[in-house]
This record gives structure tokens, C-alpha cells and sequence, in this order.
């Protein structure tokens, strides 16, 4: 039996028993923290259903997303968290998601819609 690979998002879980839960739509993220976290696991696997379904319906695009499948993904390192917990209506997630060749460093606004965590829309921020 082979050993189950954690998760692209970062935490030491197995995809399957993190963000795997949320792609497939068994669970919804709880938070706005545990949402980014799955939308960068969705980067990484090529998922543009799930960062549709999770985008808010006021700044989602109307085209289908184009991701790049020679894009690879290297790392998500949250930075700071601000709301965004079950007792909230709206959050930040500050975070340097890295790939090959450099890094994206943002800070991503999220909203809760008929009580889900969608992301609203981010903030490129300088090194």
C-alpha cells in the first residue's frame, strides 16, 4: 500500500481528506483561509470548475478560464488572515503562492454567499 501524497495546499492531510473534499463538493470550506487553500489546490490540478463554482457571481468571469497546464505550482505559504472564520461574513487571506520561475504575492478578498465562502476578488501586493 502506497503512502497517500498531502495536499498541494500545504497542510500535512491527504488531498483526498482536505481540499479533495471541497473539489469533489462533499464539504464546503469553512473558512475563507481553508477556501484559498483549495483554490490553489485547484491551480495545481487544473480544476477551473471549482474556481468558477467558488468565484463570487458579481467579479466571475464570463469566459471559461484558460489555466496553463505547463504552469507548475511549488507552494502556498499563508501570510496573515484577517475574518474570514465561521463567525464572519467576509475575510482576507494575505498569501505567496510560488511556482516555477517565481511567486505571486496577494491579498485575496472573500465574502460568504448564501452562506458559502467565495472569492471576491485580490490584490497584487510588492515583495
Amino acid at each position: 500500500m502506497t503512502p497517500r501524497a498531502n495536499c498541494p495546499c500545504g497542510l500535512s492531510a491527504p488531498y483526498e481528506n482536505c481540499c479533495g473534499r471541497y473539489h469533489s463538493g462533499t464539504a464546503a470550506a469553512p473558512t475563507a483561509e481553508a477556501l484559498m487553500r483549495s483554490r490553489y489546490s485547484a491551480f495545481v490540478r487544473l480544476d477551473a470548475p471549482y474556481l468558477l463554482r467558488t468565484w463570487h457571481p458579481r467579479t466571475r468571469p464570463a469566459e471559461p478560464l484558460d489555466l496553463d497546464p505547463g504552469m507548475r505550482w511549488t507552494g502556498l505559504k499563508i501570510l496573515e488572515t484577517g475574518g474570514g472564520s465561521a463567525f464572519h461574513s467576509a475575510g482576507t487571506v494575505t498569501f505567496r503562492a510560488s511556482y516555477r520561475g517565481g511567486a505571486i504575492h496577494e491579498r485575496s478578498r472573500f465574502e460568504r454567499v448564501d452562506g458559502a465562502w467565495v472569492y471576491l476578488d485580490g490584490e497584487f501586493l510588492e515583495d
